[in-house]
């Protein structure tokens, strides 16, 4: 048994969906199908209400294809054959509706719209009430059990789409650039947190070992705040670049960045820090063997 089929097995016992379940959908098949196309309609007259409708629908080629894929999704459904292409379906509906954007809310909304089309149709159906009860019930558990999977397909896209852009954000945050053979610089402005105290560390040391730097310069001008925390991130820093055999020089302390941290009682060791970024070159050049000269 594969992964999806294991998981069909496991949400149909989360949501108590039972063979009776599926038997009572399966026999709503083609009542339901063949009133599908007014229920469509129907669900069509609803949603040209909301503005996704004009977003995302108002193309005549696309507002077609979507209709196909809608009867494909419900007549799936009521063959109510949940194994794991089912899953992987439900799946993929999310994972659709997440790259081109529509809301959950809309979605949600749409799926009880059907749903309450469908209790109607029940109402059309000459069957005693217990049948009816139980039918109604059968398609609760199905549509839910349904939205838990596109929902929760939905919401992985959406988290993937974020960890890249914090990544994006994050390796523009800290742009490690060699300034001069040997030698690097990272300005470094906003607020520094652990984990981007990590990113700067991961970054700075992949380029000290691709550009074999002798001095990085880490020019801290930017930083609004420097307390402990901060203080200690950039002592890590300093001592995992000599760790590299790369010299790190702190530069852009500001009077009052100096005097916290002396207050702090932090213990800089033997980093070196510079008030500004042009005596920060010069310290490097000058462990580069190198002098600017003016002409």
């Amino acid at each position: 048994m594969d992964e999806f089929s294991r998981n069909a097995q496991q949400l149909c016992e989360l949501y108590g969906i039972t063979p009776e379940d599926t038997e009572f959908i399966q026999k709503l098949k083609d009542i339901a199908l063949a009133g599908l196309p007014d229920m469509v309609d129907s669900w069509y007259v609803w949603l040209k209400s909301t503005p996704e409708f004009y977003e995302f629908f108002s193309d005549p080629s696309t507002l077609e294809r979507v209709q196909k894929m809608q009867f494909s999704f419900w007549e799936q459904f009521f063959t109510a054959n949940i194994d794991g292409s089912y899953i992987e379906s439900r799946r993929k509906v999310g994972e659709v509706h997440a790259r081109i954007g529509l809301s959950q809310e809309i979605y949600l909304a749409g799926v009880d719209h059907f749903l309450s089309l469908f209790v109607d149709m029940l109402s059309t159906i000459d069957w005693s009430q217990q049948d009816l009860n139980k039918a109604r019930r059968a398609l609760n558990k199905m549509v839910h059990m349904d939205m838990t999977i596109i929902v929760q397909s939905y919401e992985s896209i959406v988290n993937q789409k974020i960890t890249a852009q914090s990544k994006t954000l994050m390796a523009m945050s800290t742009p490690v650039t060699q300034i001069w053979e040997g030698l690097l610089l990272l300005p470094v402005v906003g607020l520094i947190d652990s984990r981007r105290a990590q990113d700067i560390m991961d970054n700075t040391l992949t380029q000290i070992s691709t550009n074999h730097a002798q001095s990085f310069i880490l020019d801290i001008s930017g930083v609004a705040v420097v307390d402990t925390a901060v203080a200690n991130h950039l002592i890590k820093i300093t001592k995992a670049t000599k760790l590299m055999g790369c010299e790190c020089i702190i530069s852009g302390l500001s009077p009052a960045v100096a005097q916290t941290i002396v207050e702090l009682g932090i213990d800089v060791g033997t980093i070196k820090t510079t008030a500004n970024l042009r005596a920060a070159i010069e310290i490097a050049f000058d462990k580069l063997n190198m002098k600017i000269i003016k002409q």
